[in-house]
């Protein structure tokens, strides 16, 4: 297929909605309701803070930004939280934005949906730290009716992986995965010190967990389930596009976005 050829992406183009899209307008209103948390902010607090708490980076992608965020969600997956401060030189008592983009060469495999969700976690995350607040959701060791559907939805592809996929998913999630005897263990550092655990096994049960020493500090049990689904359809992801002849099944094909489905022949998933 042919990529995109400019180096970023927004999320309306890789929903292939056009420039008000759904998520464009959520995204949208994300800026507006955190940017005036960054109008004062000391820059070294705030790249201590995206550094050694988020884990991302503070620079300047060339959008004339006062700086950018970037913050890897898979490899090859970057998100881009970019801030402009421009004062009230409009007249409409909005003095800042935040524009965001995706780049990798992967980013555009990622519906819109998961990525707007994962941009709104990561300003309440930011939010809370420039608060000094603490997660308020610490029920790590229960799991919501969602993440129970999730776990029964999303394992029957699972079956699929093969030893050689060991270290090409690896690469693909940013995650160490280790073979065992009846299945798979997948772990992934999500934030500095906060890990997700995926197991699997034959009989078709996938699980999840979730550990590290800044669990109870950095994210919130919803938050992290989210980043968990999020990292299953990734996971489901890769699946589809190794063993794309194979009778896979339907729930496959719903992982992309629609800019790539749109060029891929899945009869089914065409509306």
């Amino acid at each position: 297929m042919t990529q995109k050829k400019f180096k970023y992406w927004t999320v309306s183009e890789i929903d292939a909605t056009g420039v008000r899209g759904p998520h464009e307008v959520e995204l949208q209103n994300i800026s507006k309701a955190k940017y005036s948390l960054f109008t004062n902010i000391p820059r070294d607090y705030l790249k201590n803070l995206v550094e050694h708490s988020l884990g991302g980076k503070i620079e300047n992608i060339g959008f004339n930004e006062d700086w950018t965020i970037t913050i890897e969600m898979f490899p090859e997956v970057n998100i881009h939280l970019v801030y402009t401060y421009f004062g009230n030189e409009f007249g409409d008592g909005i003095e800042a934005e935040f524009k965001f983009l995706f780049s990798g060469e992967r980013a555009y495999l990622i519906p819109g949906e998961d990525s707007a969700t994962y941009i709104d976690l990561i300003m309440d995350f930011l939010e809370r730290k420039i608060k000094d607040k603490e997660p308020f959701e610490k029920k790590y060791e229960e799991k919501t009716e969602l993440m129970k559907k999730v776990l029964i939805q999303r394992s029957e592809p699972f079956k699929y992986l093969k030893e050689e996929d060991k270290e090409l998913l690896a690469k693909f999630i940013g995650a160490k995965i280790r073979k065992t005897i009846d299945g798979w263990k997948i772990k992934k550092e999500i934030f500095p010190e906060v890990f997700i655990i995926l197991s699997w096994d034959n009989q078709n049960f996938l699980d999840i967990y979730y550990s590290g020493n800044n669990l109870h500090k950095h994210i919130s049990s919803y938050h992290a389930e989210l980043i968990g689904i999020f990292m299953i359809n990734h996971i489901l992801r890769y699946i589809t596009l190794t063993y794309e002849e194979e009778d896979l099944p339907d729930i496959c094909y719903i992982m992309f976005s629609r800019i790539f489905t749109k060029q891929k022949d899945w009869q089914h998933r065409r509306t």
